[in-house]
């Protein structure tokens, strides 16, 4: 894995499915690498920074973020 990127796995921001590590580092624009036992519930965030987003940014970006559940 690549460095800092232990313990979780990657989600397409397009599908919202588990996509593979080596799928996930190919497409960094368009997945989420999401960290294991951690993370706000009820919120969105961003495939290209990683950061969470307000509402309103995740429904005017529906193919660059990913609903955390």
């Amino acid at each position: 894995m690549a460095k800092g990127k232990s313990g979780g796995h990657y989600r397409s921001a397009v599908s919202g499915r588990y996509v593979t590590n080596a799928h996930g580092k190919r497409s960094p624009n368009t997945t989420v690498f999401e960290k294991t036992g951690g993370g706000s519930t009820g919120s969105a965030r961003s495939a290209k920074s990683g950061r969470f987003v307000s509402g309103a940014t995740a429904k005017r970006n529906p193919k660059t973020t990913v609903e955390e559940s």
